[in-house]
């Protein structure tokens, strides 16, 4: 399985940025992020048919995690994003055998290489 997230960048508060992860199949998937100094956290998850969604209290109604089968990618929507959005975002994805949403680090099998979004304030 093979992950590749794109997207990151430098952005103002209040603004908005796509993240994009490249999957080589279809997984259930997310959306992890690690702060400086923090922990690695979840921020969003899709099942495998995409009928089930969840986000972090943090981000719920300001971010979207969508898959976009034409692109085989898992699209993260940020909206209104704040300084405290700031870091490394990584996308995961689930074994094939695993249909339903992952919630911990542990329940992910392969992980993509981060990239790094920046909110300016």
């Amino acid at each position: 399985v093979q992950l590749q997230a794109s997207g990151g960048g430098l952005v103002q508060a209040g603004g908005s940025l796509r993240l994009s992860c490249a999957a080589s199949g279809r997984y259930a998937m997310g959306w992890f992020r690690q702060a400086p100094g923090k922990e690695r956290e979840i921020v969003a998850a899709i099942s495998r048919n995409s009928g089930n969604t969840d986000y972090s209290d943090s981000v719920k109604g300001r971010f979207t995690i969508s898959r976009e089968s034409a692109r085989n990618t898992v699209d993260l929507q940020m909206n209104s994003l704040k300084p405290e959005d700031t870091a490394i975002y990584y996308c995961a994805a689930r074994s094939g055998r695993f249909l339903g949403l992952g919630h911990r680090e542990y329940e992910y099998d392969y992980w993509g290489q981060g990239t790094l979004v920046t909110v300016s304030s």
